[in-house]
Formats: C-alpha cells, structure tokens, sequence
C-alpha cells in the first residue's frame, strides 16, 4: 500500500500504483476530443477539437472548438479549459467513435450564413427606402 497513491484530476478520483505505471494523456493541437458538457442534470457529448494551448503562468489553458448540431443549425463554440473549468470534461477521441458528418455540418452553417445575408439584404433594403421616401418629411421639419 505504500506505492499507493489517490489523486484527484479535476474531480476524477483516481488510485496510483506509483511502482508500475501511470496513465498520462498527452493531448496537441489538432487533436479530436470528446467534450461533456454538464448543465445542471442535463450532460451534451460534443465532438471537438485542440486549437490552441496558452502557457499563462498561473493558469495554462487549453482552448477547445466544440460543434454542436441541432434543429436550430450548427453551432461553433470555444471553451477555455484549465484546472479551474467547471462544467465539462474532456476526453481523447479516436477517428471511429465519434465522426462529425462534415457535409452536412458544412451545409448547415452555409444555410445559417445564407439566411444572415438575406437578413442584411432586407435591412439594407429598408434602410434604402426609407432614406428616399422619407427624407422629404425629415427636411420639413429642419
């Protein structure tokens, strides 16, 4: 039992045989992640992945891009994980267990930047109007 150790990793409990071997996941930029995210009772797996580790001295961080697809489209977040992130967990994915069905992904987001540009279009529209139309009454009251 003296070569025995319990650790805690960001709340994971974990007991060391320190004469064997110990477990380090190693994790670079580009990686593919599984990341849990915990709302209250409700937890997300989303896929994700490493952009960018930042070597602050007090607090490193890893950032992490993280999709999520839903009826409302699909959605790019970044999460700022470090030992003092609440909230999620993260594990290394392998290709096979988790694929992000890229097409689809890709064709959404093109849908959501469609439907923004069409939005633009319309108020540019409004504003031209209004501008021509309007502008009569505005220099009546000056």
């Amino acid at each position: 039992m003296e070569n025995k150790r319990i650790i805690e990793i960001n709340g994971i409990k974990l007991e060391v045989d320190l004469s064997t071997a110990r477990r380090i996941d190693e994790f670079k930029i580009g990686d593919n992640v599984k990341v849990l995210e915990k709302n209250g009772s409700d937890y997300n797996v989303l896929p994700g992945v490493i952009v960018e580790f930042v070597n602050f001295k007090e607090l490193p961080t890893m950032i992490i891009a993280t999709f999520k697809r839903d009826y409302w489209g699909a959605r790019l977040n970044f999460i700022n994980f470090n030992s003092q992130t609440e909230g999620y967990e993260i594990t290394l994915c392998c290709e096979h267990e988790l694929k992000l069905e890229k097409n689809k992904t890709i064709d959404l987001m093109q849908q959501e930047i469609d439907k923004k540009l069409a939005e633009a279009a319309d108020l540019q529209n409004k504003l031209d109007y209004f501008k021509k139309y309007f502008a009569k009454y505005f220099e009546q009251l000056t």
